[in-house]
């Protein structure tokens, strides 16, 4: 009975942005878990292609569709064709974000607003009409990408935290409006993970990769394959009672103010 509680065969998962990094893990992860995986990109066919490939590499179906999803429109009818041509959602992550690292003062207001558009509007516009089928067919699950700086600021990251933190609260409130109809919302909070975008500060030396190490009681960045199993849990009927709670998958980082202990 316990294996069955994770098991997420027969479910369709759509993952935003689940065409590289950290969102292809948590994807990775449901698909050996038995989902079906659809993944989305808003411009490239080739980067859409190479995922498909490489989750049809490791025995995943994979499905692959671009789209803008800060855009209702084209939302709407991919909406539609992924459950006409591969099924419903049963699960959705929304995983796709941007981050534009600029002091307040110098950020201009479009890019402050492009940051918002993709990490908050999008969530939203997304989950709304997954949503209307979940409701229908008596249930679903939603996962939100969140972040630390869902909780703490960091300096020329004002446009990333406030949608975070905002993301955060837009997950507890569809928590509270869906949770009735058996729809579990909720979000994961991931920490400082070793992917191809940290590889060139992730050397020894490197003040940033030193801060890290020292700061996380963990003593090290997490592995993309670290967070596959929340994303399972929070997919699968283990969650089931799991409302409005944000996993923070962080090493510990969230848990201590003061100096871990594996700093000298």
């Amino acid at each position: 009975m316990s294996i069955n509680l994770f098991d997420l065969t027969g479910k369709t998962a759509l993952v935003t942005g689940g065409v590289h990094g950290l969102g292809m893990s948590m994807a990775k992860g449901l698909g050996f878990a038995g989902a079906k995986i659809v993944v989305n990109d808003r411009s490239s066919q080739e980067a859409v292609d190479n995922a498909v490939a490489e989750y049809k590499s490791v025995g995943i179906e994979a499905y692959g569709y671009i789209f803008d999803v800060t855009d209702e429109a084209a939302v709407i009818a991919n909406i539609k064709k992924i459950e006409a041509e591969v099924g419903s959602i049963d699960i959705l992550i929304n995983n796709a974000g941007i981050i534009k690292r600029t002091p307040i003062i110098e950020m201009e207001v479009e890019d402050f607003t492009a940051v918002i558009t993709v990490d908050l509007i999008s969530p939203f516009i997304v989950s709304k009409n997954v949503a209307k089928g979940m409701i229908q067919r008596g249930g679903g699950k939603i996962i939100n990408i969140c972040s630390m700086m869902s909780e703490l600021g960091r300096n020329d990251v004002s446009a990333y935290a406030a949608a975070k933190g905002g993301l955060k609260m837009l997950t507890k409130n569809m928590a509270t409006e869906w949770a009735k109809f058996n729809i579990q919302t909720n979000g994961i909070g991931p920490g400082y993970f070793a992917t191809s975008q940290t590889a060139p500060i992730r050397v020894d030396g490197h003040p940033f990769n030193d801060f890290i190490i020292s700061r996380t009681p963990a003593a090290r960045w997490g592995d993309p394959d670290d967070l596959q199993g929340a994303a399972i849990f929070l997919s699968s009927k283990a969650s089931d009672f799991v409302n409005g709670h944000i996993l923070y998958v962080d090493g510990g980082i969230l848990a201590t103010i003061g100096k871990p202990s594996n700093e000298d």
